[in-house]
Protein backbone atom coordinates (compact mmCIF):
# COMPACT_ATOMS: atom_id res chain seq x y z
CA UNK A 1 0.00 0.00 0.00
CA UNK A 2 1.20 3.47 -0.87
CA UNK A 3 -0.60 6.17 1.07
CA UNK A 4 -0.31 9.93 1.04
CA UNK A 5 -1.12 11.84 4.21
CA UNK A 6 -1.56 15.53 4.99
CA UNK A 7 -3.65 18.05 6.91
CA UNK A 8 -5.17 21.04 5.14
CA UNK A 9 -7.01 24.20 6.06
CA UNK A 10 -10.35 25.08 4.45
CA UNK A 11 -8.50 27.10 1.79
CA UNK A 12 -6.12 24.23 0.94
CA UNK A 13 -3.12 25.57 2.91
CA UNK A 14 -0.83 22.88 4.33
CA UNK A 15 2.14 25.01 5.37
CA UNK A 16 3.66 28.42 5.99
CA UNK A 17 7.37 29.19 6.15
CA UNK A 18 8.28 25.51 6.38
CA UNK A 19 5.91 24.76 9.26
CA UNK A 20 2.27 23.85 9.87
CA UNK A 21 0.38 27.06 10.70
CA UNK A 22 -1.92 25.51 13.33
CA UNK A 23 -1.73 23.23 16.35
CA UNK A 24 -4.02 20.19 16.16
CA UNK A 25 -2.84 17.46 18.56
CA UNK A 26 -5.55 15.08 17.35
CA UNK A 27 -4.04 15.19 13.87
CA UNK A 28 -0.66 14.21 15.31
CA UNK A 29 -2.28 11.21 17.00
CA UNK A 30 -4.04 10.28 13.75
CA UNK A 31 -0.76 10.58 11.83
CA UNK A 32 1.01 8.30 14.34
CA UNK A 33 -1.81 5.73 14.19
CA UNK A 34 -1.75 5.65 10.37
CA UNK A 35 2.01 5.55 9.89
CA UNK A 36 3.22 3.50 12.85
CA UNK A 37 5.24 0.49 11.71
CA UNK A 38 5.37 1.71 8.10
CA UNK A 39 7.99 3.45 6.00
CA UNK A 40 7.53 7.21 5.77
CA UNK A 41 8.86 9.04 2.73
CA UNK A 42 9.55 12.75 2.86
CA UNK A 43 11.65 15.38 1.20
CA UNK A 44 14.74 16.76 2.90
CA UNK A 45 13.00 20.06 3.72
CA UNK A 46 10.10 18.19 5.33
CA UNK A 47 12.65 16.25 7.41
CA UNK A 48 14.27 19.55 8.44
CA UNK A 49 10.86 20.99 9.40
CA UNK A 50 10.26 18.24 11.97
CA UNK A 51 11.14 19.26 15.51
CA UNK A 52 14.50 17.70 16.45
CA UNK A 53 12.95 15.68 19.24
CA UNK A 54 10.80 13.85 16.63
CA UNK A 55 13.65 13.07 14.20
CA UNK A 56 13.69 10.32 13.20
CA UNK A 57 9.99 9.60 13.53
CA UNK A 58 9.93 6.68 15.99
CA UNK A 59 8.51 3.31 15.01
CA UNK A 60 8.85 4.03 11.29
CA UNK A 61 11.50 3.69 8.63
CA UNK A 62 12.43 7.30 7.69
CA UNK A 63 13.25 7.55 3.98
CA UNK A 64 14.34 11.05 2.97
CA UNK A 65 14.48 12.13 -0.66
CA UNK A 66 17.45 14.36 -1.40
CA UNK A 67 19.41 15.51 -4.44
CA UNK A 68 22.49 15.87 -2.23
CA UNK A 69 24.40 12.55 -2.38
CA UNK A 70 26.51 13.39 0.68
CA UNK A 71 23.54 14.38 2.88
CA UNK A 72 23.03 12.35 6.03
CA UNK A 73 21.17 12.64 9.31
CA UNK A 74 20.92 10.23 12.23
CA UNK A 75 17.98 7.88 11.71
CA UNK A 76 17.29 9.00 8.13
CA UNK A 77 17.91 6.86 5.08
CA UNK A 78 18.74 9.21 2.20
CA UNK A 79 17.42 8.17 -1.20
CA UNK A 80 17.79 9.84 -4.57
CA UNK A 81 14.21 9.49 -5.80
CA UNK A 82 10.76 8.04 -5.09
CA UNK A 83 11.30 4.77 -7.01
CA UNK A 84 14.43 4.13 -4.91
CA UNK A 85 12.48 4.84 -1.71
CA UNK A 86 9.71 2.45 -2.74
CA UNK A 87 12.27 -0.22 -3.60
CA UNK A 88 13.94 0.20 -0.18
CA UNK A 89 10.56 -0.10 1.55
CA UNK A 90 9.95 -3.44 -0.16
CA UNK A 91 6.65 -4.97 0.92
CA UNK A 92 6.12 -2.56 3.82
CA UNK A 93 3.31 -0.04 3.79
CA UNK A 94 4.57 3.36 2.66
CA UNK A 95 3.23 6.76 3.70
CA UNK A 96 4.30 9.85 1.79
CA UNK A 97 4.24 12.86 4.09
CA UNK A 98 5.51 15.75 1.98
CA UNK A 99 6.53 18.14 0.73
CA UNK A 100 4.77 19.46 -2.32
CA UNK A 101 7.16 17.98 -4.92
CA UNK A 102 7.09 14.57 -3.24
CA UNK A 103 3.28 14.63 -3.13
CA UNK A 104 3.19 15.36 -6.87
CA UNK A 105 5.43 12.35 -7.55
CA UNK A 106 3.51 10.02 -5.23
CA UNK A 107 -0.12 10.79 -6.06
CA UNK A 108 -0.13 8.87 -9.38
CA UNK A 109 1.18 5.78 -7.53
CA UNK A 110 -0.91 5.99 -4.37
CA UNK A 111 -3.82 3.74 -3.40
CA UNK A 112 -5.00 5.71 -0.38
CA UNK A 113 -5.20 9.31 0.84
CA UNK A 114 -5.58 10.31 4.48
CA UNK A 115 -6.58 13.95 4.72
CA UNK A 116 -7.28 15.89 7.87
CA UNK A 117 -9.51 18.82 6.92
CA UNK A 118 -9.80 21.91 9.08
CA UNK A 119 -12.95 24.02 8.96
CA UNK A 120 -10.92 27.24 9.25
CA UNK A 121 -8.78 28.89 6.57
CA UNK A 122 -5.17 29.81 7.36
CA UNK A 123 -2.57 32.02 5.69
CA UNK A 124 0.18 30.01 4.08
CA UNK A 125 2.56 29.54 1.20
CA UNK A 126 2.14 25.80 0.57
CA UNK A 127 -1.04 24.21 -0.75
CA UNK A 128 -2.40 20.67 -0.67
CA UNK A 129 -2.03 18.68 -3.88
CA UNK A 130 -5.10 18.55 -6.11
CA UNK A 131 -7.27 15.48 -5.61
CA UNK A 132 -8.72 14.37 -8.94
CA UNK A 133 -11.88 12.48 -9.85
CA UNK A 134 -10.10 9.12 -9.62
CA UNK A 135 -10.44 9.29 -5.81
CA UNK A 136 -13.59 8.21 -3.96
CA UNK A 137 -14.42 8.91 -0.36
CA UNK A 138 -14.27 5.75 1.72
CA UNK A 139 -14.71 7.16 5.21
CA UNK A 140 -15.38 10.48 6.89
CA UNK A 141 -14.85 10.82 10.63
CA UNK A 142 -17.22 12.13 11.82
CA UNK A 143 -19.68 11.06 9.10
CA UNK A 144 -21.33 14.51 9.30
CA UNK A 145 -20.00 17.78 10.68
CA UNK A 146 -16.78 18.31 12.59
CA UNK A 147 -14.82 17.22 15.65
CA UNK A 148 -13.70 20.01 17.97
CA UNK A 149 -10.06 19.87 19.06
CA UNK A 150 -8.97 20.62 22.58
CA UNK A 151 -7.33 23.67 20.94
CA UNK A 152 -10.74 24.83 19.66
CA UNK A 153 -10.14 24.05 15.97
CA UNK A 154 -12.81 22.09 14.12
CA UNK A 155 -11.59 19.22 11.94
CA UNK A 156 -12.46 15.89 10.34
CA UNK A 157 -10.55 12.92 8.98
CA UNK A 158 -11.16 11.72 5.42
CA UNK A 159 -9.99 8.49 3.83
CA UNK A 160 -10.06 8.30 0.03
CA UNK A 161 -9.26 5.32 -2.18
CA UNK A 162 -8.28 5.29 -5.82
CA UNK A 163 -11.10 4.14 -8.14
CA UNK A 164 -10.06 1.01 -9.98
Amino acid sequence: MIGVIWAQAANGVIGRDGAIPWHLPEDGAHFRACTSGAAVVMGRRTWASLPERFRPLPGRRNLVLTRRPAWSAPGAEPVADLPAALALAGDADVWVMGGTQVYALALPLADRLEITELEQAFDGDTLAPPVGPQWRSERDDPPQGWHTSRTGLRYRFRTLRREV
